[in-house]
């Protein structure tokens, strides 16, 4: 260890983190890339080879160019996965059964509670249709 300082361990410790620091980016960028579809086919193709060829400078650049929308389009995707989660935990708990009704078992006792209780079902047709609606 004495044929390699501490300092030498820091240096390459910050250069690996680096590294990998970079390599993040480029995946980051080639990624909108793909996603943008404000771009044709020749325009992410020109901004791949560019990256690819060129990858310092291309990132920097594309960074500078289209940094901004590349943050909206971030917070767009994050917003859609939010709205796609919220929509599918609401459907999960609300539909009877994945029948699509949108009406879930807990509303549907309630109505037949409800019948039960003004004397339009009794007893018997409410337990009938409680163990029907609950198989």
């Amino acid at each position: 260890m004495d044929d390699y300082p501490l300092l030498n361990l820091f240096l390459t410790m910050m250069y690996i983190f680096l590294w990998v620091l970079w390599f993040f980016l480029l995946f980051k960028v080639i990624t909108d890339i793909f996603r943008d579809h404000s771009l044709n086919g020749w325009a992410k193709a020109a901004w791949l080879i560019f990256v690819i060829v060129l990858p310092y400078i291309g990132v920097f650049v594309y960074l500078i160019v289209r940094g901004r929308s590349m943050g909206q389009r971030d917070v767009k995707q994050a917003k859609d996965q939010e709205a796609a989660f919220r929509k599918y935990v609401q459907e999960a708990a609300g539909t009877e059964g994945g029948s699509g009704t949108g009406k879930g078992h807990v509303t549907e006792l309630a109505k037949l509670a409800e019948l039960k209780d003004s004397g339009h079902i009794d007893q018997q047709e409410y337990e009938k249709a409680k163990a029907k609606l609950l198989a």
